[in-house]
């Protein structure tokens, strides 16, 4: 396994004993995503992952209802949070990190080639020279194969470009947090024709993932309910994804996996939501400075998506 990070990741599930981290998870029905509060039993310091603000486009507000239960549980079973960490800058929802940290503490991490987002983000939304884009908004960012604690668990960082640039997957214990790289078996696999994406990314992304110890934990980060199934499911195995997620199953060759990813992309429209989400998350959850008046604005650029 010429893999430097890989070897990491898979000799860290290796020796992590199964149900090593807890995990609890908060499923929001509006935009089908799960934030994950992780933590180390022995400790209780404790990760957020891929948080949600709530937000209401036609009325231009925020509120916090899907994100406040994840604050009682977190009092309720006396955690202490390190991290809010963001698997990417998401299309589909806005982050609800800055929120946290105000009431949790911690700090908000993102994999270190947010900077390319930045960038190509920043200037479609023509976001002008006081918006940085070398990832300072956030107060750190992971690279391929970096390792840290949460309290007594071991985390590895995975650099899986694809969806976009900038996913990462979290590898807590024996549990991977994949981001949208992958989604139940039943549905497949993320799009990847956002600007920056790139198909033949993803299914190289998707299959080192899919190198991890068949018993290793996979949680995701949306269900979108297929047909076939009556309840949202977000835990699954790599073994459980070699043997039957339809787009990526041991036997599906690259060439094949992008033919059917770029065919699909192109039926699909625009999240609902990815106008208002990028444009506040590549600032780390921040929204945009307000202007003379006080008053934050969010951009809605014509006819560029």
């Amino acid at each position: 396994m010429a893999d430097a990070a890989l070897e990491k990741a898979y000799a860290q599930v290796t020796v992590a004993r199964s149900g090593v981290p807890v995990v609890r998870a908060f499923f929001d029905a509006p935009t089908f995503t799960v934030t994950y509060v992780v933590h180390d039993a022995e400790t209780l310091r404790a990760a957020v992952i891929d948080s949600v603000l709530t937000f209401d486009p036609a009325a231009g507000r925020t509120g916090h209802e899907a994100v406040d239960p994840v604050i009682a549980y977190i009092d309720e079973q006396g955690l202490s949070v390190d991290w809010h960490l963001e698997t990417h800058a998401h299309a589909d929802h806005l982050s609800a990190a800055p929120y946290l940290q105000q009431k949790l503490g911690g700090q908000i991490a993102i994999g270190a080639h947010i900077c390319e987002v930045q960038q190509t983000f920043g200037s479609l939304f023509n976001a002008g020279a006081d918006f940085r884009r070398d990832g300072s908004d956030f107060d750190h960012l992971w690279s391929d194969g970096d390792q840290f604690m949460i309290g007594n668990l071991a985390v590895t960082v995975l650099h899986v470009p694809g969806h976009t640039p900038a996913c990462v997957a979290y590898v807590i214990g024996d549990a991977v947090f994949v981001g949208d790289t992958m989604f139940m078996p039943d549905y497949g696999t993320a799009r990847a024709d956002f600007p920056g994406g790139d198909a033949r990314t993803l299914f190289r992304s998707l299959r080192r993932l899919l190198e991890l110890p068949p018993e290793t934990r996979l949680f995701l980060c949306h269900d979108y309910l297929p047909a076939g199934r009556d309840r949202y499911m977000w835990e699954t195995t790599v073994g459980d994804q070699r043997r039957t997620n339809i787009h990526a199953h041991d036997g599906v060759s690259e060439d094949e996996f992008v033919a059917m990813r770029e065919a699909r992309d192109a039926t699909l429209a625009m999240p609902r939501l990815i106008l208002p989400s990028v444009q506040v998350n590549m600032r780390a959850g921040h929204m945009p400075p307000p202007d003379d008046n006080g008053v934050s604005y969010l951009k809605i650029p014509i006819n560029q998506l």
